[in-house]
């Protein structure tokens, strides 16, 4: 199933009015849809060099808007249904440390998985249960969405096709691999 879903969405970046399907895409996936855009992202790059920038930006402005609902789904369906159910269990408590905890740290949180190939719309989601503040979520998935598609655009619009299967098999591991050695500069000089 999964995979007849992707070759769907695969094969709406070739319609002609892709733009507005990967701005479809990329809002879902930001709050339920298991595609990732960059499905869409990338051939449509590949084929139309010139408006790397555009599609980036439509992919980065629409998956925010996206992240926004799964904020919002997050924050409405936990405080009608999830909330009482804590509080039933007596995981009250429990759930004000994870939630002070995780935001605590939410900018950083909302911007490394919105940067991975961890699914943003869990992370979304949470910080709508958490209530994350607002403004904190938006700029951290502006930041993040930004500089994962941007990177992209620049990557295809500079090398072109040859680079496309690199970014198809390996970019979520080395951008993982970049943050992961950015957090742990940050942690070293703290600690230093």
């Amino acid at each position: 199933m999964i995979r007849r879903l992707y070759d769907r969405t695969l094969k709406l970046s070739e319609h002609p009015h892709a733009m507005r399907w990967l701005a479809v895409v990329s809002f879902a996936e930001s709050s339920f849809f298991p595609i990732p855009p960059d499905v869409m992202l990338i051939p449509m790059i590949v084929a139309q060099r010139a408006k790397a920038w555009l599609i980036a930006g439509v992919c980065t402005v629409a998956s925010v808007l996206g992240g926004l609902a799964g904020y919002a789904l997050g924050f409405f369906a936990f405080a009608a249904i999830g909330q009482p159910v804590m509080e039933f269990y007596g995981y009250g408590e429990k759930f004000a440390e994870f939630t002070t905890e995780f935001n605590d740290y939410g900018a950083w949180i909302v911007f490394i998985f919105g940067i991975t190939p961890f699914p943003y719309k869990v992370i979304t989601i949470a910080s709508g249960v958490t209530q994350l503040d607002l403004l904190t979520f938006i700029l951290a998935s502006v930041a993040a969405r930004g500089i994962r598609f941007y990177l992209e655009a620049a990557l295809l619009w500079y090398f072109g096709p040859p680079v496309r299967a690199f970014i198809e098999k390996r970019l979520e591991w080395v951008v993982t691999a970049v943050v992961i050695a950015l957090v742990g500069g940050f942690v070293a000089i703290s600690y230093l």
